[in-house]
């Protein structure tokens, strides 16, 4: 029996790429099996020359322009597009929902106190700026201005340089959306450059969790997490209907995966209110929400009276205390369900929950799905 041929053109150097490779391989383990073309490919990498006489089955890309393009249509075989919505081309297209991260590291900046903002963009690819449209958007909506850095220095230390500047002129504390890991990779430095305590002073974010990038940088950076695998598996599974003729895609069709979680590490993992008190709450809170705590325990780890406490803390984060401890238990949920195996009543345990019963019926009424179901569908 002839394996189905499939070419892999895929950028391998940084950690998004290689997980869409580990997700085509889990599918191809769980499907297949396939000959797979795969060699180490950046960002810039062109068309193989060999492919244009490959009598193979499918492509699985992420292209780089124009020419690429029309080398794949030449090919005249079934092509799934991974990098680009921009580019003109009739494949269907598996990738991330960009307009969503931007958004989320919005609202994981108020979750954090803070109310002032600042995004550092990166112009070379539309997926960035859509990322910096939907984070300014959010901000905008919760009141908040959002200054943007750009530099069209192509000298480095000129670069470093006039960001430490504007860093430096930002009001603060104030929480910057670098819209990838390499930018938050610089932003750090050039704080570092211009003395500004990082996270007190200024709490950063980047996107992609590029783990290499990410442990590198002084302070670890915190990032979105990309869910490649899930977009490496569904590539592949699309490609797999298609040469197998079970499902023809329409051209241009788009299968838009959301993000998964900010990994925070110590480049934000700060509370940044000026309301001493209220910081104290959201610090204890933030340390202690899995355990056995209420809103009174809270009252009193700040001094003040329940009343006041959630008058504050509602003008200053638009939650109650109650509400930011079951929102941080819910999120230890979905980390325990993602990363273990751990049984319900383990979890429930866990996250502070004294009933597993309680914890995933109020888990089906906040995501529209069971906690098993979310499991299966999200792990990848």
């Amino acid at each position: 029996m002839r394996l189905p041929s499939v070419a892999i053109l895929v950028d391998t150097s940084r950690s998004y790429g290689r997980d869409i490779v580990r997700g085509i391989r889990r599918y191809v383990a769980e499907h297949g099996p396939w000959s797979l073309y795969l060699e180490p490919r950046d960002l810039r990498s062109s068309f193989p020359e060999w492919l244009k006489n490959w009598h193979g089955d499918g492509i699985l890309s992420r292209t780089v322009d124009e020419t690429m393009i029309r080398q794949l249509k030449a090919t005249k075989l079934p092509v799934i597009e991974l990098r680009t919505t921009v580019l003109k081309h009739p494949f269907p297209f598996v990738g991330m929902d960009n307009s969503v991260i931007g958004a989320r590291v919005a609202a994981h900046f108020r979750t954090l106190g803070f109310q002032h903002f600042a995004c550092v963009q990166d112009a070379s690819e539309n997926f960035f700026l859509e990322r910096r449209d939907t984070f300014i958007q959010a901000v905008n909506e919760a009141g908040f201005d959002c200054p943007v850095f750009q530099s069209k220095r192509s000298n480095w230390e000129q670069h470093q340089r006039e960001l430490a500047d504007w860093l430096r002129d930002l009001l603060k504390p104030a929480g910057v959306f670098a819209v990838n890991d390499q930018m938050g990779f610089w932003v750090l430095d050039a704080a570092r450059r211009a003395g500004i305590a990082v996270p007190e002073e200024l709490a950063v974010v980047g996107a992609e969790n590029d783990n290499m990038l990410c442990e590198t940088a002084s302070p670890p950076l915190s990032s979105v997490r990309l869910r490649g695998q899930a977009v490496g598996y569904d590539a592949a599974r699309l490609l797999d209907e298609w040469m197998t003729k079970k499902r023809l895609p329409k051209p241009g069709e788009r299968h838009l995966h959301p993000p998964g979680d900010i990994v925070t590490r110590q480049s934000s993992d700060i509370v940044a209110v000026e309301d001493p008190r209220i910081a104290t709450a959201l610090r204890f809170i933030r340390q202690n929400a899995t355990a056995s705590i209420d809103v009174a325990r809270v009252a009193r780890e700040c001094a003040l009276s329940r009343s006041v406490l959630e008058r504050r803390m509602k003008a200053l984060i638009d939650r109650s205390p109650g509400e930011e401890i079951t929102r941080l238990r819910f999120a230890a949920v979905d980390k325990l369900l993602l990363q273990t195996d751990l049984t319900l009543d383990a979890i429930a345990a866990k996250c502070g929950f004294t009933h597993p019963q309680y914890m995933a019926e109020a888990f089906r009424k906040r995501t529209g799905m069971t906690p098993g179901t979310f499991r299966r569908k999200r792990a990848v």
